[in-house]
């Protein structure tokens, strides 16, 4: 038997072995966004309704966190208590990193789905092409036109995921600079009332 038979056989036989992960792969991650997009909007109306005041640091040195967004109400809090340790500047910077690292950390997912959704989506793609031009050398154009839509389906979900990923990534970003910001300040002026 030909070598080159034979490996293109099963490199064919892994390809189309493939396909039905990445389908799932894509319905899984359609339905998460779906969900995510949900709890995004929630929290743009929660930040819409605690803007950020227009005297930040007045807000800030007076202690008044019911005016911020959720992290900076939660920072403010464990700051006040913190604050009040033994070596108080180094647990204040120990909780800023741990907190700034947990912001952060939020935005991996989606900074994954923006890679992830096109890959899938171009992989998605390009199996069902090579299935339906092997059907296409048989003759058989209700397979190709079959496998034509689930390749085209598949780039159009991929990359919907990705676009949409990256504006909820982006948006959220600016958020969590935002609150960083504020929470750098809030240590800043905490630290300096303590000397």
């Amino acid at each position: 038997m030909d070598i080159m038979a034979l490996l293109a056989s099963f490199i064919y036989l892994v390809s189309s072995s493939l396909l039905l992960p990445i389908l799932l792969l894509l319905c899984l991650l359609t339905v998460w966004l779906v969900v995510y997009s949900g709890q995004f909007f929630a929290l743009w109306l929660a930040r819409k309704r605690h803007a950020t005041p227009v005297h930040a640091m007045d807000a800030l040195r007076a202690r008044k966190f019911e005016a911020f967004p959720a992290p900076v109400r939660r920072f403010g809090q464990a700051f006040l208590q913190v604050r009040q340790e033994a070596m108080a500047d180094i647990a204040v910077q120990n909780l800023l990193r741990d907190t700034e690292s947990r912001l952060w950390q939020s935005l991996d997912r989606l900074k994954l789905l923006i890679r992830i959704g096109p890959g899938l989506g171009l992989v998605g793609t390009l199996i069902p092409m090579g299935t339906g031009l092997a059907a296409l050398s048989q003759g058989d154009l209700t397979r190709l036109s079959g496998d034509l839509v689930i390749a085209f389906t598949t780039t159009v979900v991929g990359m919907t995921l990705g676009m949409l990923s990256y504006f909820y990534f982006s948006v959220q970003r600016r958020w969590v600079e935002e609150d960083v910001q504020h929470m750098e300040l809030l240590c800043e002026l905490g630290m300096r009332e303590e000397r």
